[in-house]
Order: C-alpha cells, then sequence, then structure tokens
C-alpha cells in the first residue's frame, strides 16, 4: 500500500475509512485463524502494514509566513508537513471533514493518505467478533504474534507540551493519536456502560443519581415533543425512543449499577444532543472520564453538582458560578502545574447566567443574591473540614464562595485539553456556618433544588446551540505553536 495524494477532504475521509475497515478485517480474520488452526501472521505482511491504522498527512509549503487567522483552530502556526494516524474515521468522519474543510479553503495544502506505523491493537477489534473463541487463546500468545496494547507508547505528551517540533520532521495534526484515542474509547465503555459512539458533543457532569432520575423523565418527555431529539441511550446498553413501551423502566432496569459512572446521552443528529455522566464523588473520577472523554472532541462540559456555600449570606439553593477555581484537588498537578492559570470562558459563563435568569424567572436584584460569582475550593479530602483553623485561612486568602471535589479538576482537564468548560453548582450545606449537610434537611433540599439546576444546565446547552458552538472554542484555550486540529 502506497499514499495516494486525496481529491478533496471527502475524498480523504472515504479513504481513510476503506484502509482502516480493511486493516481491521485482516487483524479479525488472523486472529481466528491462529485460534482456529494455530497459524500466525505473516511478518511480511505486518511490516508492509496489514494491521495498521491509516495515517492522514497534510502538506502546507509557503514562502512567506502563514497568514493571520483569528478562529482557534483550523490554521497552521508553522509550513511544514502534519500527520495524524487515525482510529475508526467513520465515527470522525464529520469532524475530520469540518477540520481538514477549513484548512484547505484557507491554505494551499496538500491531503495524503496511506498506511501508518501505528499498528491497531487485537484487543480493540473484537467487539462484535463474535465467530471469535477468546476463551481458547491464551493471552501470552497473543501478545507474542499480534500488536497490542502497549501503554508504554500512549501519553498526553502533545496536549500537555511536552513534545518539542523537531526540525524537518512531521508535526502532530491533532492533540491525540490513534493508540490514545482507542484506549480511551473503550474506557469510556467500561466506566459508563453505554457505547462511546453515542456521546453527545454537549456534555453535563453531575455527583448525585438524583440528578440523573431527573433527566431521564425530562428526556422521555423530549422524545414525544416536535424537537431534534431521536433517542435516549442509557447507562446500562439500553436505548429506547418515542415508540418505547414503558421507556422509564426500561432505563431503571437497566443494569446501571455496574458501571462506576453511569452515562445518559439525549441524541440529536450530528451529535447535538446532550450527555450526562454522573462521575460520583471526588477528582479522581472527574480526572478519569474527562481524560476519555477528551478523545471525542466535545464542544464543552459543564458541571453541575453540588457544593458547600462558604459565605454567611448564601442560602441552601442558592447558585455558584466559578469565575476561578482554587486547586487542591492534586490529581493534575504532574499535567497542570498549579502555577498555570485556569481562565473562565466568557461565552460559558454569560450562557450559564443567563439561563439561571430564564429558569428561575427571578429578576435582577433577586438574581443577583441568589447567584454568586467568584472562586471555588476543590479538595481531594472529602473531610477538610477536620482542619478547620488552616483550611479557614486558605479560604478567606483566596475569597473563595464555594468548595466541592470535583469543579477544578474538570475545569483544569479541560483547559489542558482544549475543551471548553464551565461550573454551576448548588449550596447545599453551609460547613463553615453550622449547617451541615443532614439527612432530613438533604432530603427536603434535594426535592426542591435538583429539577431547576437541572434545567438550568440544560437551558445553558440549548443557548449555546443557539448562539453558534463553534465560538466557544476561544483563543485562549490554544497556544503559540498548536496542532491544527481542534
Amino acid at each position: 500500500m502506497r499514499f495516494e495524494t486525496a481529491a478533496s477532504p471527502s475524498d480523504a475521509v472515504d479513504r481513510l475509512e476503506r484502509l482502516y475497515e480493511a486493516a481491521a478485517q485482516r487483524l479479525r480474520d488472523a486472529l481466528k485463524a491462529y485460534i482456529e488452526d494455530g497459524v500466525s501472521p505473516d511478518p511480511k505482511a505486518r511490516a508492509a502494514g496489514a494491521f495498521a491504522y491509516p495515517e492522514l498527512r497534510v502538506h502546507y509549503q509557503t514562502d512567506g509566513s502563514p497568514p493571520p487567522v483569528s478562529r482557534a483552530f483550523g490554521k497552521f502556526s508553522e509550513p511544514g508537513t502534519y500527520t495524524a494516524a487515525i482510529t475508526q474515521p467513520a465515527l470522525y468522519r464529520d469532524y475530520l471533514l469540518e477540520q481538514l474543510t477549513l484548512l484547505d479553503s484557507q491554505y494551499p495544502i496538500t491531503i495524503e493518505t496511506g498506511p501508518s506505523r501505528e499498528e491497531i491493537a487485537f484487543s480493540y477489534v473484537l467487539d462484535g467478533s463474535e465467530d471469535i473463541d477468546l476463551d481458547a487463546a491464551v493471552p501470552a500468545d497473543l501478545v507474542r504474534h499480534f500488536p497490542y496494547a502497549d501503554l508504554a507508547g500512549v501519553d498526553d505528551a502533545v496536549p500537555n507540551g511536552e513534545r518539542s517540533p523537531v526540525p524537518g520532521e512531521p508535526r502532530p495534526l491533532g492533540l491525540f493519536d490513534a493508540p490514545r484515542v482507542d484506549y480511551s474509547l473503550q474506557r469510556l465503555r467500561h466506566y459508563t456502560g453505554a457505547p462511546y459512539e453515542d456521546v453527545q458533543q454537549f456534555i453535563l457532569f453531575t455527583n448525585y443519581h438524583r440528578y440523573v432520575d431527573a433527566f431521564v423523565a425530562w428526556a422521555i418527555r423530549q422524545l414525544k415533543e416536535d424537537n431534534e431529539y431521536e433517542s435516549l441511550s442509557a447507562a446500562g446498553f439500553v436505548t429506547v425512543d418515542a415508540n418505547t413501551p414503558n421507556p422509564r423502566a426500561a432505563v431503571e432496569g437497566a443494569p446501571w449499577r455496574r458501571f462506576q459512572m453511569p452515562a445518559y446521552h439525549l441524541k440529536a443528529p450530528g451529535g447535538r444532543g446532550i450527555t450526562l455522566v454522573n462521575i460520583g464523588v471526588g477528582p479522581s473520577n472527574a480526572k478519569t472520564i474527562t481524560d476519555h472523554l477528551a478523545v471525542l472532541r466535545p464542544q464543552c462540559w459543564l458541571m453541575i453538582g453540588h457544593c458547600g456555600g462558604l459565605r454567611h449570606s448564601q442560602r441552601l439553593g442558592d447558585y455558584v458560578l466559578a469565575h476561578a477555581y482554587l486547586r487542591y484537588d492534586r490529581v493534575l498537578d504532574r499535567d497542570l502545574p498549579l502555577e498555570i492559570p485556569v481562565p473562565a470562558i466568557a461565552e460559558i459563563q454569560i450562557a450559564l447566567a443567563d439561563a439561571v435568569r430564564t429558569v428561575t424567572g427571578e429578576k435582577k436584584d433577586e438574581l443577583k443574591r441568589r447567584l454568586r460569582t467568584g472562586t471555588v475550593a476543590t479538595y481531594a479530602d472529602r473531610n477538610w473540614e477536620l482542619r478547620y483553623a488552616g483550611e479557614a485561612r486558605r479560604i478567606n486568602q483566596s475569597r473563595a464562595i464555594a468548595v466541592d471535589m470535583e469543579s477544578a479538576t474538570i475545569a483544569a482537564n479541560g483547559f489542558r485539553l482544549r475543551v471548553p468548560y464551565g461550573t454551576l453548582l448548588c449550596v447545599s450545606d453551609k460547613p463553615l456556618h453550622g449547617e451541615l449537610k443532614l439527612p432530613g434537611a438533604a432530603n427536603l433540599f434535594y426535592q426542591r433544588s435538583v429539577s431547576e439546576h437541572l434545567m438550568a444546565g440544560i437551558e445553558t446547552i440549548e443557548i449555546l446551540k443557539r448562539d453558534d458552538a463553534s465560538a466557544l472554542h476561544s483563543r485562549k484555550l490554544r497556544s503559540f505553536d498548536e496542532p491544527p486540529f481542534r
């Protein structure tokens, strides 16, 4: 196989799909032949790219400097050759077409496709291969004869800014290469209990299952109405639509409890629906899920969860719109040092404030009293109150108005991985002022607050979709030497 010049972005993506499917099928066939008949794959065929991911190459040559382009992505920082190994091009078709079309319309480029030097791991092609009896295989033998998921070659060096360009060598087209993407796609299935293909471009995170109940009820109502929503894909690998009898029972009866971070996808054409993920409590889960969702290049993700209010004037049920974050979560310190600021994304901040105004129906003065903007402190230790004296001093110095365990992680990873982010929290207790989250008061609070808070998150997404989500991708998320793709 050789590299071929594409006549258009569409032509390039078509060939990527053909190359990928052919390589994946050869790998499935070779696995079956080895397991059933003991026939090892031909080393010469492997060397020629039999099991290789397809590669996308974009050549941009100019005598001068690249023209100034104001958008955040779809532009070159330097002339040269840019490459990426691509997995599952059919899944990424719209994304690839968008990125290539932006480049093709602005620059004199040549697009090529062919086999890469990266091989598809055998574990990534086994879904749907019911005719392969893996129980008859010895894993150590498969690793000796077939490409496997070698995590030594999977990292985030590009998004972390740790891979400097080498003169004369190709530059990366995007933030993630094919092995990193495949690793994350499989992790998404494992953690969320839903197909990664169903993840939508607008994502809500919550830390309480009550929000899931409210989202499922609202989503099922949407399926009966005249709008863009087509189906609901739920944790436990269950899908319902307008024709499903008793869809609520089907969703609730699914085995969602088996999964660490259950996900629910209200699907719309082009992925323009809404995904809700219950990430549970803590920064570890928050980092894990955002590490993996980022490879799908969503338009944005928003944290819609509960927090402790830190001001006397706050009441239970008040909202906190985070403008800044105090990062005591620790899980991202090696990837994004603490001295790096995490800026607010203006378009999301405005949409969140407008959504609260719309959903609550409150006028200016009442809304100002109930909706506070400021710094959110995110801790890794839920029992930080047991160090009250020291932590109170830090909170005073930071001017924080709320405390939680996920928001800074989600925002910082959004900044690191170039996914627009935002946080709208609801005050569920006031730990510094004696209003602790006791069972009776908490249940009453949840009954009153969950539905309104969730609707504020959903309305934010509807505003962003109406206002053209491409404006979300601020240049403040991009460095001076970024890959061309979003």
